[in-house]
């Protein structure tokens, strides 16, 4: 759990004693003026500022709730980039105004003891408020980004109890502490923090559909990587650095933290600025007497009381409760516009229990799993069976939010547990709103037809590599490696253009096309076999001899993929994956040049499995145009752009290599193929196989 509180815990520490300093000195000030009477109006004021801050975090807690899915990335992602800006603004705030910061504060106090108790009170509010804002925003965004509290709040306690302690042990001089040091150290992780803040943030925007790039990847170390293990996830806790992250997200932490770093560093380097010492307790002969040169019985002057007839209570009770009953009413409001949000039950016995008469329009509903088995649930048109909404593995005792667009028609709930029995509830019939267009299901039947061309297509494909793959067998075996080089870009070209059944080759895959990744010498490692392996060999000058065992394996292994591949299991669900996942491995391996061992025709592999995407999505066309075919419109012209620009780079020469291509042009390739993902990417929703009652 510490990866998840340590960013809460800096922040906390930070914050609480930023806001304790504020205070200790508020209240030495009246300490010293002899103005002992008037600390609980400090107090007051400190008190409506924590009411304030939880006020607030709650306001922005029950707000997502009740947002869509898009809405709720979008909210969080914009709330995210408010936070880094105010933890940037506290640092090099409290860095520039720290000399002076115990001065400031005393003035305002003076000036407020001529004022009256309001004047004092709203002084410390203000004081305080600003910190507590900026803590509970960037609380709330650390839990989003953590997706559980429990961490990152006890983070925050340890953080805010340690900085109360601190701020103590220094006020009574019993602890001596460099502030200076604290503040640059502090300052500089949070800076750290708001980095990774700023990168999960964008990448909320981007799936939110308010910023694009979600599919262009500057890294995907997924496959070499474990994202559960206790390193990553520590990385991730803390610095918020993911095993895969898009340019967006990569461009945008490198430039903060580079940017903002050196300004802060370059700041205390010149500023030499000294963070406002703790205030001392205040000795009785250093109390300053009271204007009047009576002595003080810590009672406020009759003349200088506002609203002397009042009860001493009315004014602390007011500034404390206006926050909480404002966002009492900002949280019912914003409930109550909410009319499809009823708790909804999941279950085979309890199937739509509570689903009313909903009004038409955009709903929220939170699907409660009152069973015992792990269920899906799907928002349906009982007649049809096309889905409105779903969602998949809802644990037992747990609820998540389903948001459904609502229109006139009839609507059901189906329950499918988990090894139990599908139930449909009652049905319910709505009017008066505009007509929603459904996913209409897709069965393993359906899917049926498209799977057998396509396994005829790659058997036919199977059977022509391994005659080329034995060609070059040959060619190495002859000692004519130039032929083997041309042999090698026609038979990898074929493998490469059955994308589609990588995931059925199982472990022959990784020999025949598997990168060197991972593994301990690289390219020179005798695990490292394969396509990539030969390419490798051929392209740097090794002899005949050195690449002989490896043409033979790669041989080998094809017969053997040719003779396994009839009888293995091909599920048809990954048909529609395969569409998307095809062109979303070429952007992160091809185009980047990953898999370039020295032929320099990754532009080549690309166009191969453009061919791949092409051939799957011509078998998957009927089934797409039933369901919205105008997704394969904006595919077509997508793989036509791509295309176009791929095959520009092959020249009467040859392919050019990546690295040869003109920056400007690189740029729009990986634009274009980005956007081809973005148009492919509701493909494997819309042919998703659904349980059916």
């Amino acid at each position: 759990m510490w990866d998840e509180a340590f960013p809460s815990f800096l922040i906390g520490l930070r914050e609480g004693l930023e806001a304790g300093l504020i205070v200790s000195i508020l209240v030495a000030t009246l300490v010293r003026a002899g103005q002992k009477g008037r600390l609980p109006q400090v107090w007051t004021g400190v008190a409506a500022a924590v009411a304030l801050s939880l006020s607030f975090g709650a306001v922005l807690t029950f707000t997502a709730a009740n947002l869509s899915g898009h809405a709720q990335e979008a909210f969080g992602g914009v709330l995210s980039l408010i936070a880094v800006g105010f933890v940037t603004a506290m640092v090099f705030w409290m860095r520039r105004s720290a000399r002076t910061l115990s001065a400031d504060l005393k003035e305002k106090v003076q000036a407020s003891l001529t004022m009256g108790a309001g004047a004092l009170v709203f002084t410390s509010f203000l004081a305080v408020a600003r910190e507590g804002l900026e803590t509970s925003l960037f609380l709330w965004t650390n839990a989003r980004t953590a997706g559980e509290s429990t961490g990152p709040l006890i983070g925050a306690a340890v953080g805010l109890l340690l900085s109360v302690g601190l701020c103590w042990g220094l006020y009574r001089r019993a602890l001596k502490m460099n502030l200076t040091k604290f503040f640059t150290i502090t300052g500089a992780g949070l800076i750290v923090v708001a980095a990774g803040v700023l990168g999960y943030g964008l990448r909320d925007l981007q799936e939110s559909g308010l910023v694009g790039g979600g599919s262009t990847y500057a890294f995907d170390l997924s496959g070499h990587l474990d994202a559960s293990s206790w390193y990553a996830t520590l990385v991730q806790g803390t610095l918020n650095l993911t095993v895969t992250m898009t340019v967006l997200q990569v461009v945008g932490y490198i430039a903060y933290l580079s940017i903002v770093m050196t300004l802060f560093v370059e700041g205390v380097r010149g500023g030499k600025a000294t963070p406002a010492a703790a205030p001392a307790a205040a000795k009785p002969s250093e109390a300053a007497k009271p204007d009047d040169g009576k002595p003080d019985d810590g009672k406020p002057d009759a003349g200088k009381q506002v609203g002397a007839g009042r009860p001493r209570w009315v004014l602390p009770t007011a500034v404390i409760a206006v926050p909480v009953v404002v966002a009492g009413a900002v949280i019912a409001v914003s409930d109550g516009k909410q009319d499809g949000s009823a708790t909804v039950a999941v279950s085979e016995k309890e199937c739509g229990k509570g689903f009313g008469s909903p009004q038409p329009g955009q709903q929220v509903f939170q699907m409660h799993n009152t069973g015992d088995k792990v269920s899906e649930v799907y928002l349906v048109n009982p007649g049809s069976g096309a889905v409105y909404g779903e969602i998949e593995g809802l644990a037992p005792g747990t609820t998540r939010a389903l948001t459904a667009t609502i229109g006139s028609g009839d609507y059901a709930w189906r329950c499918v547990p988990t090894g139990g029995t599908s139930v449909t509830s009652a049905t319910v019939h709505v009017t008066g709103g505009a007509e929603v267009k459904a996913v209409k299901p897709v069965s393993e039947d359906d899917l049926k037809a498209p799977l057998d061309s396509y396994k005829d297509y790659v058997n036919k494909g199977l059977a022509a590599l391994m005659t080329q793959t034995q060609k070059i067998q040959a060619d190495v075996r002859a000692g004519d490696l130039a032929t083997a080089k041309a042999d090698w870009l026609t038979a990898h070209l074929q493998y490469a253009s059955l994308g589609a059944a990588y995931g059925t080759f199982a472990d022959l895959d990784k020999k025949i096309d598997g990168r060197p990744d991972g593994y301990a010498d690289k390219e020179q490692d005798p695990g490292f076999t394969g396509f990539l392996r030969l390419e490798y060999g051929l392209w740097h000058g090794r002899s005949a001899a050195d690449l002989t065992p490896v043409a033979d394996e790669l041989a080998q292994n094809v017969a053997k993929l040719v003779h396994d591949f009839p009888g293995q299991d091909f599920d048809p669900g990954d048909l529609p994956l395969r569409a998307h996942e095809i062109l979303e491995n070429t952007l992160q391996f091809e185009l980047t040049g990953d898999t370039d061992m020295g032929s320099g025709t990754s532009l080549a592999t690309t166009q191969a499995n453009l061919t791949g995407t092409q051939e799957l999505l011509t078998l998957l066309q009927p089934l797409l145009d039933e369901r919205d075919p105008q997704v394969l419109v904006r595919v077509n012209a997508g793989m036509k752009r791509v295309g176009d620009l791929v095959a520009a780079a092959r020249t009467a020469d040859g392919w050019t290599p990546l690295d040869k291509l003109p920056a400007d042009t690189r740029r729009r390739l990986n634009g274009a193929t980005g956007q081809l993902l973005e148009d492919l990417s509701p493909v494997p929703a819309l042919l998703e196989i659904r349980k059916a009652a």
